[in-house]
C-alpha cells in the first residue's frame, strides 16, 4: 500500500514553472488522504485564476498515478484558507530570495 510519504515525495518531483520550486515547497498541498488504492490530495494554486490550473491538477493525476498500488488519483484544488507566501518551506523562501 502506498504511503503519504510516498506521495509527497513524488509530489516534489512537481516544480511550479514560475519559481522552479516544488508544489510541496511552495505549501500548495494542503492535505493527503489515502484509502486502499485511491489518493485524494486537496491543493491550491497562488490565485483562482492561474492559467496553469489544469497543468498543475495532471501533473499531480499522473505523477501520484505511477507510484505502485495507486489506482486512482482525485485532485481538489481549493481556495479556502487562500495560498500564502508563509506557507513556502524555509529551502523555497531561501531560493526565492525572501
Amino acid at each position: 500500500m502506498v504511503s503519504e510519504e510516498d506521495v509527497m515525495d513524488k509530489l516534489k518531483e512537481i516544480d511550479d514553472p514560475e519559481t522552479q520550486v516544488s508544489i510541496v515547497d511552495m505549501g500548495f498541498i494542503y492535505d493527503v488522504d489515502i484509502e486502499d488504492e485511491e489518493v485524494d490530495i486537496e491543493m491550491t494554486l497562488t490565485t483562482p485564476g492561474c492559467p496553469l490550473h489544469s497543468k498543475f491538477t495532471n501533473d499531480v493525476e499522473e505523477g501520484v498515478s505511477e507510484l505502485e498500488g495507486v489506482e486512482k488519483v482525485e485532485v481538489d484544488v481549493v481556495f479556502d484558507p487562500p495560498w500564502s507566501p508563509d506557507r513556502m518551506s524555509d529551502d523555497a523562501k531561501e531560493k526565492l530570495g525572501m
